[in-house]
């Protein structure tokens, strides 16, 4: 029954006591107890009884009002919550514990959620696919022998198993915009600031480059989780609200006439991406045409080798700056991935720093240029189809060699380097039944009108009713 009952109206019925939130925490617990074996997608769990008491005791309270009242999150293991530890997948930290809750967790708990666990990430967030030395690889939920993708695979793959109604992640270089495509869900990286996270001072001369995002089978059940986590801080001075709620973004009366779309494509060729999953965009983007969405491909004026350039830069420093706050003895002791961008933001000085800010500055005029015609851009949420869990990374693609060991992450660094929001949406399966995902572009703090768009793409091609086939 639960399994195809939306968030909202799982709400609903707790609110109403149709039904129980014991039930509804038994529910996904046994669904957790069956599936996630195979997924290991969820790698730290709260003992089951103590997740049930809570349960009840949420059931006894007088008052049931709190918007996320009962209904079940686990938290990506780069984020604190108090009585779980915080590994980061990485042998170093595996008895980490911490003294308080992120940010966005204290809120999540203050409206009513059952965290019961963390979700399975990438090695200290790095290298966009989700496997570690502490807990192993989570699988893909449309064939166990597949990647995740990552870093925030354990939270997309649990979601799209139903495992959870919806979760957190992360992203910096599409580590929720890439699950999200290898799972066939919606994943969100909003505007950095809209989710606001603790900061250290040392992290203030640099871009923001990671936010917190979230992942649902919809938009709808999305907006719920987001809603509660979205707007100021005093404890994030680039924070900052939106005139508006996700979960207000009315469609009804709005039509896709009202929307124009920019395809990107492949960056003029600069992007080496699979032919299938080009195919299926603009399959996907014929689509819309045909409900009157306006759609024209580009050959943008956007210099890649710039984007690559500034962005290489600014992300290492910033890795750089994240480990140092980790306090890692051995530095030897960690990933190729992590070690490569530790050493390389290691030498980066004050005068490279400022070169990178100016190329991102050139890059944030030429793309300006473009979006004044355009509602969203969009670009292709993956440059590969699901590989190998095995694997660290991608070698080559198309059987070009790669050069470096996220050049096939490449395709999320426009969003990430220029700060815009962009959702991936579902968009279909390869001959192999493989998923992938589009990613849809929108104007620095355009968030709501973002999911307006999301919200009516939903309506019309009903992706969250295409399920895999672990239910």
């Amino acid at each position: 029954m639960l399994e195809n009952q939306s968030v909202e109206e799982i709400q609903n019925n707790i609110k109403s006591r149709e039904i129980s939130i014991k039930e509804v925490i038994e529910y996904y617990l046994d669904r957790i107890d069956k599936f996630n074996p195979d997924l290991n997608a969820i790698v730290l769990q709260k003992d089951r009884e103590l997740i049930i008491k809570e349960a009840i005791e949420k059931d006894n309270a007088k008052e049931n009002n709190k918007s996320l009242n009962g209904l079940p999150i686990a938290i990506k293991d780069l984020s604190d919550v108090v009585g779980f530890k915080t590994t980061y997948g990485f042998p170093g930290s595996k008895n980490n514990q911490p003294k308080k809750n992120s940010l966005f967790v204290d809120r999540l708990i203050h409206k009513g959620a059952i965290v019961i666990g963390k979700t399975n990430t990438a090695e200290l967030g790095v290298g966009g696919h989700t496997t570690n030395r502490l807990f192993g690889p989570t699988s893909n939920v449309y064939d166990l022998s597949k990647s995740a993708a990552g870093s925030s695979g354990g939270a997309s793959s649990a979601v799209a198993a139903g495992l959870l109604p919806f979760a957190d992640g992360t992203d910096q270089m599409g580590s929720c915009r890439g699950p999200a495509a290898y799972a066939n869900i919606y994943g969100f990286r909003p505007t950095p600031g809209l989710i606001p996270v603790d900061r250290t001072e040392q992290n203030f001369g640099l871009p923001i480059l990671t936010t917190p995002g979230c992942f649902a089978r919809n938009p709808s059940d999305m907006s719920i989780l987001l809603d509660e986590i979205i707007g100021s801080s005093s404890l994030d001075k680039f924070s900052f609200d939106l005139n508006g709620l996700f979960k207000n973004q009315n469609i009804t009366g709005k039509k896709f006439s009202s929307f124009k779309i920019g395809w990107l494509s492949n960056m003029n060729g600069d992007y080496n991406i699979d032919k299938d999953i080009l195919e299926i965009c603009e399959k996907k983007l014929k689509d819309l045409e045909k409900l009157n969405v306006k759609i024209e491909s580009l050959k943008p004026k956007i210099n890649t080798d710039l984007l690559w350039k500034s962005w290489t830069t600014l992300r290492a420093k910033s890795i750089y700056q994240d480990t140092l706050s980790l306090n890692i003895s051995d530095i030897d002791s960690m990933t190729y991935q992590a070690i490569w961008e530790y050493n390389k933001g290691k030498e980066i000085e004050t005068e490279d720093l400022q070169l990178a800010l100016d190329q991102k500055q050139q890059c944030l005029k030429q793309l300006n240029l473009i979006f004044g015609n355009f509602d969203f851009l969009a670009l292709p949420s993956a440059q590969i189809f699901p590989f190998d869990k095995s694997l660290q990374f991608p070698k080559n693609i198309n059987n070009i060699e790669l050069d470096t060991y996220h050049r096939w992450l490449e395709i999320f660094i426009l969003s990430s380097l220029l700060e815009l929001p962009t959702i991936t949406i579902p968009i279909g399966f390869n001959k192999d039944n493989m998923p992938m995902g589009m990613q849809i572009i929108a104007r620095n703090r355009d968030d709501l009108k973002l999911f307006s768009f999301a919200h009516m793409y939903e309506e019309a091609f009903n992706f969250s009713n295409n399920r895999p086939r672990i239910k």
